[in-house]
């Protein structure tokens, strides 16, 4: 993922956070890039919330801010189930859900970049949060990751890389288990490991992430 997405408040996001049986304001940003604050919804099937968190899984657990020794504000589908990644433990206990209206992703050639946003609907990213606790002060602070799987052959041209986790909101029984920090048996998330395209998806041209001007004509993917 090129580490871009942004939170508008256009209606897709409070109908997807109705949906979700959230209640409250999502912090809403034109941009944002990792290191900064975000809304992360977690809990479980009857006690969701809706959170702040930085977009940054391993924090500084003195100053907590994000560590910018390791990039971790993407987290890979290949280390969930290495015991002594940074992802093992978020991935069976503290899973969230990360909403965002578009995202940003680029070919690789610092040249090509392409706005991805879903057809009339809000994006739910598949997500880890690991809770901080200052010893000194006691504040406490979320850290979180957005998932990234295989890339797809429909990606080609757009980010060959890889494909951030984009959860089905209509899925209620997974949405259950995905927040639910109580489900620790990973192997029902199987199925939502596997790199697919599960919405139509607008994308559209732009000069590079953080100004997101459009410089050509948007298409859809399906």
């Amino acid at each position: 993922m090129c580490g871009r997405f942004n939170l508008q408040p256009d209606g897709k996001t409070e109908a997807m956070l109705r949906h979700l049986k959230v209640s409250g304001t999502p912090r809403y940003a034109a941009d944002i890039a990792p290191g900064a604050v975000i809304s992360m919804v977690r809990g479980g099937a009857q006690e969701r919330e809706l959170a702040t968190a930085i977009w940054w899984l391993l924090l500084d657990p003195t100053t907590l801010k994000p560590n910018y020794q390791y990039a971790s504000f993407n987290s890979r589908y290949d280390k969930l189930n290495e015991p002594r990644a940074l992802a093992y433990h978020p991935f069976r206990t503290s899973r969230c859900i990360i909403p965002a209206s578009a995202f940003v992703e680029g070919l690789g050639d610092k040249q090509t970049y392409h706005k991805i946003e879903h057809v009339d609907r809000a994006i739910a990213f598949g997500g880890l949060y690991r809770t901080y606790v200052n010893a000194a002060t006691g504040a406490v602070v979320h850290g979180a990751s957005i998932i990234t799987l295989p890339p797809v052959d429909k990606w080609r041209t757009i980010h060959p890389k890889s494909l951030p986790l984009m959860l089905d909101v209509d899925d209620e029984d997974l949405l259950s288990r995905w927040l639910d920090p109580a489900c620790t048996e990973i192997s029902v998330f199987a199925d939502v490991l596997k790199p697919v395209l599960r919405q139509p998806q607008w994308v559209t041209p732009i000069d590079k992430p953080g100004t997101w001007r459009v410089v050509g004509e948007s298409k859809l993917i399906s």
